[in-house]
């Protein structure tokens, strides 16, 4: 069984990362999505409501475990038998920064890959940052991301005005 995790802060997860995780859903027989929880971004969300946003909306695939993580990809992914990392690549912007975690991950384990996907160009300029910002302002987009993280952002912002 070929296992891979896709590791991420995924604050919130956007319809970019749902498309990555369909794609390697073709690639492997499981997918582990490991929600980092990484205190140096300051998250928006709890690590447990990413998580369970993320599961809501992978309800339905039986191939797809989401979980929580601190420490090491590396160490999550020998831990759990898994054979590579998901990485997604939006622009050339990206890659730098990619390329130096997949090297630092080569050198830590050289026994797991890692495998970047592009999401559907439609998605290349999204980001959960830039979410984040847009609903500083407005709770009109909708196109970019799932349903619920739409309803939990709307939430979050009407308890700050």
């Amino acid at each position: 069984m070929k296992k891979a995790i896709y590791p991420g802060t995924f604050d919130p997860i956007t319809n970019g990362h749902i498309d990555v995780i369909h794609r390697a859903r073709s690639l492997f027989d499981s997918i582990i999505i490991a929600v980092a929880n990484n205190t140096n971004k300051k998250p928006l969300f709890s690590t447990e409501k990413r998580v369970a946003l993320i599961e809501e909306n992978f309800k339905d695939c039986p191939d797809v475990r989401v979980i929580s993580f601190d420490g090491l990809i590396v160490d999550l992914a020998k831990e759990n038998d898994a054979i590579a990392l998901i990485r997604g690549l939006r622009a050339a912007s990206d890659f730098e920064y990619e390329f130096q975690m997949a090297q630092m991950n080569r050198h830590l384990n050289d026994q797991i890959e890692t495998v970047f996907l592009m999401p559907n160009e439609k998605y290349f300029f999204t980001s959960s940052n830039l979410i984040k910002q847009v609903f500083q302002f407005t709770d009109r987009e909708k196109q970019l991301i799932p349903t619920n993280v739409h309803e939990a952002l709307v939430e979050y912002y009407k308890k700050l005005s």
